[in-house]
């Protein structure tokens, strides 16, 4: 689960890192200038980081679950209720904590699951 949030993160980071063009669009559309894409992209790289090293990776999954709620909340704003892109933040900050969840004793034992 962790490889496949690090895996889709860092595919975004690398479109806004080294592609910004493709994304002046969405950027414009959503009320951000496209010339914010590197520093989103370099965001998105210090939260996917965080989350891979197993002393930091509480932190990098709190830091993208901010990302990825910020995200939502701008799809929501622009009127794109249960849009592709909200589901697909929503499963992401999901499968985040599940594979924490699944990779950490210490969060298992904050957030025991009992059925």
């Amino acid at each position: 689960m962790s490889a496949l949030v690090c895996v889709a993160l860092l595919a975004d980071a690398g479109i806004n890192l080294f592609a910004p063009q493709m994304l002046a669009t969405d950027m414009a559309a959503s009320g951000f200038p496209p010339e914010l894409a590197t520093t989103l992209g370099l965001i998105i790289l210090v939260c996917v980081v965080l989350y891979a090293i197993p002393a930091t990776a509480a932190l990098g999954a709190v830091m993208i679950t901010g990302f990825l709620g910020g995200a939502i909340s701008i799809h929501f704003r622009l009127g794109e209720i249960f849009s592709p892109p909200q589901l697909i933040c929503l499963m992401l900050g999901v499968l985040a904590w599940g594979g924490l969840y699944l990779r950490d004793a210490r969060i298992r034992n904050i957030m025991p699951i009992r059925l």
